[in-house]
Protein backbone atom coordinates (compact mmCIF):
# COMPACT_ATOMS: atom_id res chain seq x y z
CA UNK A 1 0.00 0.00 0.00
CA UNK A 2 1.20 3.48 -0.81
CA UNK A 3 1.73 6.04 1.92
CA UNK A 4 1.38 9.79 2.16
CA UNK A 5 -1.35 12.09 0.94
CA UNK A 6 -3.52 11.13 -1.99
CA UNK A 7 -3.04 12.99 -5.23
CA UNK A 8 -5.79 15.20 -6.65
CA UNK A 9 -6.52 12.49 -9.22
CA UNK A 10 -6.89 9.85 -6.49
CA UNK A 11 -9.19 12.09 -4.44
CA UNK A 12 -11.29 12.80 -7.54
CA UNK A 13 -11.49 9.08 -8.31
CA UNK A 14 -12.67 8.35 -4.74
CA UNK A 15 -15.22 11.14 -5.09
CA UNK A 16 -16.52 9.66 -8.35
CA UNK A 17 -16.78 6.16 -6.85
CA UNK A 18 -18.61 7.43 -3.77
CA UNK A 19 -21.08 9.27 -5.96
CA UNK A 20 -21.48 6.37 -8.39
CA UNK A 21 -22.09 3.74 -5.71
CA UNK A 22 -23.62 5.97 -3.06
CA UNK A 23 -27.13 6.20 -1.75
CA UNK A 24 -29.02 8.37 0.72
CA UNK A 25 -27.60 6.14 3.48
CA UNK A 26 -23.96 6.29 2.43
CA UNK A 27 -21.01 8.64 2.42
CA UNK A 28 -21.48 10.62 -0.78
CA UNK A 29 -18.21 12.46 -1.33
CA UNK A 30 -14.56 12.59 -0.35
CA UNK A 31 -15.13 15.47 2.08
CA UNK A 32 -17.65 13.39 4.01
CA UNK A 33 -15.24 10.43 3.91
CA UNK A 34 -12.46 12.66 5.30
CA UNK A 35 -14.71 13.74 8.17
CA UNK A 36 -15.74 10.18 8.97
CA UNK A 37 -12.15 8.93 8.96
CA UNK A 38 -11.05 11.84 11.15
CA UNK A 39 -13.72 10.96 13.75
CA UNK A 40 -12.75 7.29 13.66
CA UNK A 41 -9.14 8.24 14.36
CA UNK A 42 -10.16 10.75 17.02
CA UNK A 43 -12.57 8.66 19.05
CA UNK A 44 -12.29 6.55 22.18
CA UNK A 45 -12.07 3.17 20.43
CA UNK A 46 -10.50 1.43 17.49
CA UNK A 47 -13.14 0.78 14.85
CA UNK A 48 -11.97 -1.88 12.41
CA UNK A 49 -12.21 -1.33 8.63
CA UNK A 50 -14.73 -4.16 8.22
CA UNK A 51 -17.07 -2.15 10.48
CA UNK A 52 -16.58 1.35 9.12
CA UNK A 53 -16.53 0.24 5.48
CA UNK A 54 -20.03 -1.21 5.95
CA UNK A 55 -21.18 2.04 7.59
CA UNK A 56 -19.57 4.05 4.81
CA UNK A 57 -21.84 2.36 2.26
CA UNK A 58 -24.98 2.42 4.40
CA UNK A 59 -27.61 -0.12 3.54
CA UNK A 60 -26.28 -1.16 0.13
CA UNK A 61 -22.85 -2.65 -0.41
CA UNK A 62 -21.62 -1.56 -3.85
CA UNK A 63 -21.76 -3.80 -6.86
CA UNK A 64 -18.18 -3.22 -7.92
CA UNK A 65 -17.38 -3.27 -11.61
CA UNK A 66 -14.36 -5.43 -10.77
CA UNK A 67 -12.32 -6.75 -7.87
CA UNK A 68 -9.62 -4.27 -8.91
CA UNK A 69 -12.03 -1.35 -8.44
CA UNK A 70 -12.98 -2.58 -4.95
CA UNK A 71 -9.34 -3.15 -4.00
CA UNK A 72 -8.31 0.28 -5.29
CA UNK A 73 -11.12 2.00 -3.39
CA UNK A 74 -10.30 0.23 -0.13
CA UNK A 75 -6.56 0.85 -0.56
CA UNK A 76 -7.01 4.55 -1.25
CA UNK A 77 -9.46 4.97 1.63
CA UNK A 78 -6.98 3.30 4.01
CA UNK A 79 -4.10 5.36 2.62
CA UNK A 80 -6.12 8.52 3.19
CA UNK A 81 -6.95 7.39 6.73
CA UNK A 82 -3.26 6.72 7.42
CA UNK A 83 -2.37 10.16 6.08
CA UNK A 84 -4.91 11.80 8.41
CA UNK A 85 -3.53 9.76 11.33
CA UNK A 86 0.01 10.83 10.49
CA UNK A 87 -0.92 14.50 10.30
CA UNK A 88 -2.87 14.34 13.56
CA UNK A 89 -0.09 12.61 15.47
CA UNK A 90 3.08 13.97 13.90
CA UNK A 91 2.11 17.33 12.41
CA UNK A 92 -1.16 18.58 13.93
CA UNK A 93 -0.40 22.06 12.62
CA UNK A 94 -0.77 20.55 9.12
CA UNK A 95 -4.13 18.95 9.86
CA UNK A 96 -6.77 20.57 7.70
CA UNK A 97 -10.24 19.11 7.14
CA UNK A 98 -10.93 18.38 3.49
CA UNK A 99 -13.83 20.76 2.99
CA UNK A 100 -15.52 21.29 -0.32
CA UNK A 101 -16.16 24.45 -2.28
CA UNK A 102 -19.13 25.64 -4.28
CA UNK A 103 -19.12 28.41 -6.84
CA UNK A 104 -22.20 30.63 -6.99
CA UNK A 105 -22.26 33.66 -9.28
CA UNK A 106 -18.50 33.48 -9.80
CA UNK A 107 -17.89 33.53 -6.04
CA UNK A 108 -16.42 30.52 -4.26
CA UNK A 109 -17.92 29.41 -0.94
CA UNK A 110 -16.54 26.98 1.62
CA UNK A 111 -18.81 23.96 2.19
CA UNK A 112 -18.28 22.29 5.58
CA UNK A 113 -21.53 20.38 6.00
CA UNK A 114 -20.46 17.19 4.21
CA UNK A 115 -17.28 16.94 6.28
CA UNK A 116 -19.29 17.47 9.48
CA UNK A 117 -21.91 14.89 8.43
CA UNK A 118 -19.07 12.42 7.90
CA UNK A 119 -17.49 13.28 11.24
CA UNK A 120 -20.75 12.68 13.08
CA UNK A 121 -21.22 9.40 11.16
CA UNK A 122 -17.84 8.33 12.55
CA UNK A 123 -18.81 9.47 16.06
CA UNK A 124 -21.95 7.32 15.84
CA UNK A 125 -19.83 4.21 15.29
CA UNK A 126 -18.20 4.50 18.71
CA UNK A 127 -19.22 5.25 22.28
CA UNK A 128 -18.44 8.89 22.92
CA UNK A 129 -20.63 9.03 26.06
CA UNK A 130 -17.56 9.45 28.29
CA UNK A 131 -16.75 12.78 26.64
CA UNK A 132 -16.90 15.26 29.55
CA UNK A 133 -19.01 18.41 29.47
CA UNK A 134 -15.82 20.49 29.23
CA UNK A 135 -15.13 18.95 25.79
CA UNK A 136 -18.69 19.10 24.45
CA UNK A 137 -18.29 22.57 22.90
CA UNK A 138 -15.69 21.11 20.52
CA UNK A 139 -18.08 18.37 19.42
CA UNK A 140 -20.92 20.89 19.14
CA UNK A 141 -18.77 23.11 16.88
CA UNK A 142 -18.79 20.23 14.41
CA UNK A 143 -22.28 18.88 15.08
CA UNK A 144 -24.00 22.21 14.44
CA UNK A 145 -23.01 21.94 10.77
CA UNK A 146 -24.14 18.32 10.58
CA UNK A 147 -27.58 18.66 12.09
CA UNK A 148 -30.38 19.75 9.81
CA UNK A 149 -32.28 21.04 12.86
CA UNK A 150 -29.42 23.49 13.50
CA UNK A 151 -29.92 25.03 10.07
CA UNK A 152 -32.38 27.49 11.60
CA UNK A 153 -29.78 28.58 14.15
CA UNK A 154 -27.07 28.89 11.50
CA UNK A 155 -29.37 30.99 9.30
CA UNK A 156 -29.55 33.54 12.10
CA UNK A 157 -25.77 33.98 12.14
CA UNK A 158 -24.22 37.02 10.58
CA UNK A 159 -21.80 36.21 7.75
CA UNK A 160 -18.92 36.82 10.18
CA UNK A 161 -20.41 34.49 12.81
CA UNK A 162 -20.95 31.82 10.18
CA UNK A 163 -17.34 32.10 8.99
CA UNK A 164 -16.16 31.88 12.59
CA UNK A 165 -18.24 28.74 13.10
CA UNK A 166 -16.62 27.21 10.01
CA UNK A 167 -13.15 28.21 11.18
CA UNK A 168 -13.79 26.51 14.54
CA UNK A 169 -14.28 23.06 13.01
CA UNK A 170 -10.62 22.11 12.40
CA UNK A 171 -9.45 23.25 15.86
CA UNK A 172 -12.44 21.43 17.41
CA UNK A 173 -11.47 18.19 15.66
CA UNK A 174 -7.91 18.58 16.95
CA UNK A 175 -9.18 19.24 20.48
CA UNK A 176 -11.27 16.07 20.40
CA UNK A 177 -8.41 14.01 18.97
CA UNK A 178 -6.06 15.27 21.70
CA UNK A 179 -8.62 14.58 24.42
CA UNK A 180 -9.17 10.95 23.43
CA UNK A 181 -5.46 10.45 22.81
CA UNK A 182 -4.65 11.42 26.42
CA UNK A 183 -7.42 9.13 27.73
CA UNK A 184 -6.14 6.15 25.73
CA UNK A 185 -2.54 6.45 26.91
Amino acid sequence: MNTGPLSEEELEWLDEILLEHGSDDSVMDVSELDGMLTALLSGPGKIQPEVWLVSLWGSAVPEWSSEAEKTRFNSLALQHMNDIAERLSEAPDQFDPLFGYQTIDDEEYLVVEEWCFGYMRGVALDNWSALPASELPALEAIAIHADEVSTTKLEQYTPEEYEQSQAAIGPAALTLWKYWLTKLQ
